[in-house]
């Protein structure tokens, strides 16, 4: 499940957040790249996202 991909809907549902914030979010130095970018937006790893959440506190 580490390989799995999250777009925008994902990432917020994860975090607890809206998809506005996830844009926000995803504009930090710290925040993850995004494997791929689509015309529906970007998409993440699951893996890298989670980590990045552990890491700033946001997920245990």
């Amino acid at each position: 499940m580490d390989n799995q991909l999250m777009g925008t809907a994902e990432v917020a549902k994860l975090l607890g957040v809206s998809r506005q914030r996830v844009n926000q979010l995803s504009h930090r130095d710290d925040f993850p790249e995004p494997v791929a970018r689509l015309a529906a937006g970007p998409v993440w790893q699951n893996a890298d996202i989670e980590r990045w959440a552990r890491d700033v506190g946001r997920i245990d």
